[in-house]
C-alpha cells in the first residue's frame, strides 16, 4: 500500500524477468502475487514521472496478472475497454520501460493501439466498444475453426452505454465462446462481495457443477415444462445472492461477484472459465486507484494524473520565482459560468453531458440547479435525442460534450434535433488537438460533419469573451447550433458579464493590411495575430463558420492578392473548403491557400508540438505563405 508517489525508480527484480506474458507461465502462485505488487509500484512510479491516467489501471493489475498468466496471449485476445485500464497491460507485454514515454510524442499511445504491439487485439479510445469486437473475433474464430479466445475486460462506467447492451444481446443469441468480464469498480453497481458471494462463484464456476447443468439441459430439455420449472428455479437462487438474473437472461452464463484483488481466486476462476464453452460473464469487484491511498480515496480526482516535478537539491538555489499571475480560465470554465449565468436568467434552461461533468465543469452548475441537471452517463446518442425530446416541449437544453465524443451521437444529432428544427445548443469541448491522448480524442472533425447539416449554425471563439459571447448567440438562435471551442486556456481576454449575442453570421476584421488575408476561425486567430503583424496582413476573425460573413469575403477577395484561410480541424471539409465552395458558386477565382489539419490521423503530443508538426504554428504558416508566394 503507497501513501504517496514514489521519488526513486522502485526494485522489481522479479517483474524485470518478464519479457513478455509466456515468461509469467513458470511462475508459482505466489511468485504472481509478488510480481502484481511489483507492477502496482512501476505504475505508480512511472507515472509519475511521465504522467497520464493511472486510477483504472491501479484496479486491474491483479487481473492483468491472472489473464496474461491463464490465456495464451497474444493468440487468446484480451480486449481493452476504452483502455485507461490497460498501462499494467502493457508492462506485461514488454514495454515496461517504454511506459516511460508514454503519451508523449514518438512514445506510447494513452490507450491500446494495434500497430504498437501484437498483444493489443484492438485499438480503442472511446468507451463501450470492447464486446463488440471481441464478439466479432470469437464469431471469426468459430468461423476459422479456430480454439482461440476472446475476451472482453469493460469497466462498470463503460457498461452504460447502449452499444455494450446490444452487444451482449447479439452474443447471447449467437452463443460463442466469449468471456465478458465486468471491472465492477465501486464507481456504481453492486458492492455485494462477501463469503456467500464468492462460495457461490466457486460452485457455480467448478467443473461439477457445470457438467451437471449441461447433463440436465439435456435431459430436461425433453421435458419442457421440467425444464422450465428447473431453469427458473436456478435464476431464482442465483438472484438471492448475485445481481447476475439480467445477463443470465441475455443468455450468459454469469459468474460472481468475487473480489478482483484476490490473485488466487482470480487464477483459479480463470484456469475454470478458460475451457467452458458459451458466453461467460464473470463480475469482480475492484477498487479504482488500488494500492495508492489518496487514489483510493478520490477516484475522480485521481482517474489521471500530471508528472511530478523534480524537487530542488539541497544544495541547489532554488531558481527565483516570478510574480504570481492571475490564473486564466479555460474554456471549460467559461462555459460552465456562462451555463450557472444563463440558467439564471432563463428557467427553461437544462443542462446535459454523457459522464462528462468535470471535465466540462458542470460541476457548479450541478449544485445549483440539481433538479434542471442531466448526466446521462456515457451514452451520447440518448444524450442527443433526450435533448431533443426536451425541445419539442418548449425548454432550452445546453448539451456540453467533446467533439471526439459527439461523433457517436451524429446520427441522432442529424435525424432527430437537425431535421426537426429543434432548439438545441451543442457546447462542443475539446475542439482540434488535444494532446497526449492521441487520434481518438482529437477533435478535429466536428467542422467537416456540422456544416453539412442544413440550417445547423456552426461557431468559434477567438477568446474566451468570444466564446461566452457566442455560446449566447447560439443559445438565442431558434434552431440547432454549436459552439466548438478548444481544450485549456486562451488568450487572457478580459470577460464581460453581460450576456451579449453577437449578429448571426458576421465576421471582425481585426487588423487592415495589404495584398494578403489571413481568414482564421477559432484557436488559431492568436497565432494570425504574429503572422499577420510580420506580413502587413489583413486579420479576419471569421467566428461563424456557417453561416459564412458573405459581403465581407467578397470585398476579401476583391482587395487582396491571396486570401490564406486557417483553422485547427480537418482542411477537407472544414472552414477553408466553405470559402472555396463559396467563390466557386459564384464563379470567382481568388488565390486561396487553406491551412488546418492535414488528411492524416495525429498522432499523441503536446498540443504546441502537434501543431508545428501540422504547420500551422507561427513559422509553419510563415513559411506555407511564402512558398505560395514562390
Amino acid at each position: 500500500m503507497f501513501d504517496a508517489l514514489p521519488d526513486v525508480r522502485p526494485e522489481t527484480p522479479l517483474l524485470d524477468t518478464i519479457s513478455a506474458p509466456a515468461d509469467m507461465k513458470k511462475l508459482s502462485e505466489r511468485q504472481l502475487i509478488t510480481l502484481a505488487r511489483e507492477v502496482r509500484a512501476w505504475l505508480l512510479w512511472s507515472v509519475s514521472q511521465t504522467g497520464g491516467h493511472f486510477g483504472a489501471g491501479l484496479g486491474v493489475v491483479e487481473l492483468t496478472v491472472a489473464l496474461h498468466a491463464i490465456f495464451d496471449t497474444p493468440e487468446d485476445r484480451l480486449i481493452w475497454d476504452v483502455g485507461h485500464q490497460a498501462y499494467p497491460h502493457k508492462i506485461l507485454t514488454g514495454r515496461k520501460e517504454e511506459l516511460l514515454t508514454i503519451r508523449h510524442k514518438g512514445g506510447l499511445a494513452a490507450f491500446p493501439k494495434r500497430a504498437e504491439s501484437e498483444f493489443d487485439a484492438f485499438g480503442v479510445g472511446h468507451s463501450s466498444t470492447s464486446i463488440s469486437a471481441a464478439l466479432g473475433m470469437a464469431i471469426a474464430a468459430k468461423t476459422q475453426g479456430s480454439k482461440r479466445r476472446s475476451v472482453a475486460i469493460i469497466g462498470d462506467g463503460a457498461l452504460t452505454a447502449g452499444m455494450a447492451f446490444e452487444a451482449l444481446t447479439h452474443a447471447g443469441h449467437v452463443q460463442p465462446n466469449l468471456l465478458v468480464i465486468l471491472n465492477d469498480n465501486e464507481m456504481s453497481i453492486s458492492e455485494n462481495v462477501g463469503g456467500m458471494a464468492t462460495y457461490l462463484s466457486r460452485l457455480l464456476v467448478s467443473e461439477p457443477y457445470h457438467q451437471l447443468r449441461e447433463n440436465s439441459r439435456r435431459v430436461l430439455s425433453k421435458l419442457p415444462l421440467a425444464w422450465e420449472l428447473a431453469r427458473k428455479t436456478e435464476e431464482q437462487v442465483k438472484s438471492l445472492v448475485t445481481p447476475g438474473t439480467l445477463f443470465e437472461e441475455l443468455g450468459f452464463n454469469y459468474l460472481g461477484p468475487i473480489d478482483g484483488h484476490d490473485l488466487p481466486e482470480l487464477l483459479a476462476t480463470l484456469r475454470k472459465l478458460k475451457h467452458h464453452s458459451g458466453p461467460q460473464f464473470l463480475h469482480l469487484v475492484t477498487k479504482k486507484g488500488k494500492g495508492f491511498i489518496p487514489a483510493e480515496a478520490d477516484p475522480i480526482g485521481y482517474h489521471a494524473l500530471t508528472k511530478l516535478e523534480k524537487p530542488v537539491k539541497p544544495l541547489e538555489t532554488p531558481a527565483p520565482q516570478p510574480v504570481a499571475k492571475k490564473k486564466k480560465p479555460k474554456y471549460s470554465n467559461v462555459f460552465g459560468q456562462w451555463l450557472c449565468d444563463m440558467a439564471a436568467e432563463d428557467k427553461r434552461l437544462l443542462g446535459i453531458t454523457p459522464a462528462m461533468r468535470e471535465g466540462s465543469d458542470l460541476v457548479q452548475f450541478s449544485r445549483q440547479y440539481p433538479e434542471r441537471y442531466f448526466d446521462v452517463a456515457i451514452a451520447e446518442q440518448h444524450a442527443v435525442t433526450l435533448a431533443a425530446g426536451m425541445a419539442c416541449e418548449g425548454m432550452k437544453p445546453v448539451v456540453a460534450i467533446y467533439s471526439t465524443f459527439l461523433q457517436r451521437g451524429y446520427d441522432q444529432l442529424i435525424h432527430d434535433v437537425a431535421v426537426q428544427k429543434l432548439d438545441v445548443l451543442f457546447a462542443i469541448d475539446r475542439a482540434g488537438v488535444v494532446g497526449e491522448d492521441g487520434p481518438t480524442h482529437h477533435g478535429t472533425l466536428d467542422i467537416s460533419y456540422l456544416r453539412c447539416i442544413p440550417e445547423m449554425v456552426v461557431m468559434a471563439p477567438a477568446d474566451e469573451n468570444e466564446c461566452r459571447q457566442l455560446l449566447t448567440t447560439g443559445y438565442h438562435y431558434p434552431g440547432p447550433a454549436a459552439v466548438r471551442y478548444p481544450r485549456g486556456t486562451g488568450p487572457g481576454v478580459e470577460i464581460q458579464k453581460e450576456l451579449t449575442p453577437l449578429p448571426l453570421g458576421k465576421a471582425e476584421v481585426r487588423r487592415q493590411g495589404k495584398k494578403i488575408a489571413l481568414l482564421a476561425l477559432g484557436s488559431l486567430v492568436s497565432t494570425a495575430e504574429k503572422v499577420a503583424e510580420q506580413l502587413d496582413a489583413t486579420l479576419v476573425n471569421l467566428r461563424f463558420v456557417k453561416p459564412l460573413d458573405e459581403q465581407l469575403l467578397l470585398e476579401m477577395a476583391a482587395s487582396h492578392e491571396l486570401l490564406v484561410t486557417l483553422e485547427e480541424s480537418a482542411v477537407m471539409g472544414g472552414v477553408g473548403s466553405a470559402i472555396n465552395e463559396f467563390y466557386a458558386a459564384r464563379d470567382l477565382q481568388p488565390r486561396l491557400l487553406n491551412l488546418g489539419i492535414p488528411d492524416r490521423w495525429i498522432d499523441q503530443g503536446t498540443p504546441a508540438e502537434l501543431l508545428a508538426d501540422c504547420e500551422l504554428d507561427e513559422a509553419g504558416i510563415l513559411q506555407a505563405i511564402q512558398e505560395r508566394l514562390g
